[in-house]
């Protein structure tokens, strides 16, 4: 395996410029632990071992909603860890170094993909060595995991297919990220805050204890409302959220080095699946096919999962004595049921009167439902730990459509109306 990376990678956590959104706060929500544990045994040890923070989740971790400003506190029997993005990259990438059959090579920017002289295969891959000399790598199999996917859309161009079709769903959020330094007096209480907006606002915060005793918050707003990047406008803003949560944490606090912004225009589902036709020898994964607004942070876990689908696949592939090069089919069917749950939680965005899109037909019967499930879970510790287990992308959805929680909300809603 040959891994063909832009970046100057560092020997450390250190941001790099090939992934412009590692300042922003990020979640590794369990089920993607749990993925990148079957690869890595000791990934969590590593993590903790770097500086990661332990967390219990639905204790440590304060959430607030719209009418629940916190969540009641429940021991649902797992931990998340908190740490930037760099921390996570920094580990993953020294497991992967220790592998003896995989090749990092940095500083290799990939130009365009190869193809059979048939145009029915990608056979590889033309790009630039870290001396600036070109090159090609022929490969029984490419991944593509460019993150915007031209690669992959510019060869089925040049190969005279068609692109998936594509689903937007436009919130144009914008970020601003700032580490602190954990004041001595600190709350206890918490490790991490999970602040969501409301739909008249849409001003939301993220704030978790990371790596060197500090804090990363993270200060969203929706459609042009952004946070500044200057301290007494970044507090100011915090300031307004609906709870004073994250300003009472951070109005004393010291910053450490600088805020920075980051804007996300909108999240976008790609439909490989749809397509009658596709290369031979191509796989993209990731944000390629798929990815969401940054703020519910599901980005991570949703690629881990895919490369897991596609690890299952691969594994029977060479236990059979099948080719490798037709996977992306069956690769592609496989992995809607690792899309639907985060593609149906970014269709939230829909609450914004703004956002750009096509709304769902049925969204407001689902807003609906999801507020009174709210509010059944609040009251309900069984059904609370069924949706954490949700958020967390442990189980689908559909387990909240089971009939004894339906029954809940049903009754509820008779109440309510």
């Amino acid at each position: 395996v040959t891994v063909l990376e832009r970046d100057l990678l560092p020997a450390g956590p250190e941001a790099r410029t090939g992934t412009p959104h590692c300042r922003q706060a990020h979640t590794l929500l369990k089920a993607g632990l749990n993925a990148l544990l079957q690869f890595f045994p000791e990934f969590e040890t590593e993590l903790e071992l770097a500086g990661a923070v332990r967390a219990r989740a639905a204790i440590d971790i304060l959430v607030e909603t719209p009418g629940f400003d916190p969540w009641p506190r429940r021991d649902f029997g797992f931990d998340t860890l908190c740490m930037t993005r760099p921390l996570v990259e920094s580990v993953a990438r020294r497991l992967v170094e220790r592998q003896g059959n995989i090749a990092l090579l940095p500083q290799c920017r990939v130009r365009r993909l190869a193809h059979s002289a048939d145009k029915s295969s990608v056979s590889g891959v033309y790009h630039d060595e870290a001396n600036g000399q070109p090159c090609r790598l022929d490969a029984d199999i490419v991944i593509d995991a460019s993150s915007r996917g031209n690669l992959t859309l510019d060869a089925l161009h040049e190969l005279g297919l068609p692109r998936p079709a594509e689903t937007e769903i436009g919130v144009d959020i914008g970020y601003a990220t700032a580490i602190f330094d954990i004041p001595p007096g600190a709350s206890r209480e918490w490790r991490g805050i999970i602040h969501r907006p409301d739909a008249q606002s849409g001003r939301g915060a993220f704030l978790f204890s990371v790596e060197n005793n500090r804090w990363q918050i993270s200060l969203s707003g929706m459609h042009g409302d952004h946070p500044p990047d200057d301290l007494q406008g970044f507090v100011a803003f915090a300031k307004t959220l609906r709870t004073p949560t994250v300003y009472e944490a951070i109005k004393d606090a010291t910053m450490v080095g600088v805020i920075h912004r980051f804007v996300f225009p909108c999240s976008v589902r790609r439909r490989f699946e749809a397509l009658a036709t596709f290369p031979k020898g191509l796989v993209p994964v990731g944000d390629v096919i798929c990815r969401f607004n940054p703020a519910f942070g599901q980005g991570m876990t949703v690629a881990v999962q895919q490369v897991s689908v596609l690890k299952t696949l691969l594994d029977e592939r060479a236990g059979n004595a099948l080719p490798l090069n037709d996977v992306a089919p069956a690769f592609f069917t496989a992995i809607q049921g690792v899309l639907a749950a985060p593609w149906g939680v970014a269709e939230s965005d829909f609450m914004y009167a703004k956002t750009r899109g096509e709304r769902p037909v049925d969204f407001q019967q689902r807003l609906k439902f999801g507020s009174m499930l709210q509010r059944v879970a609040i009251e309900d510790a069984a059904v609370h730990k069924v949706l954490t287990a949700v958020n967390h992308l442990l189980i689908p959805p559909t387990a909240l459509r089971e009939p004894h929680i339906v029954e809940k909300v049903n009754a509820l809603m008779a109440v309510s109306n």
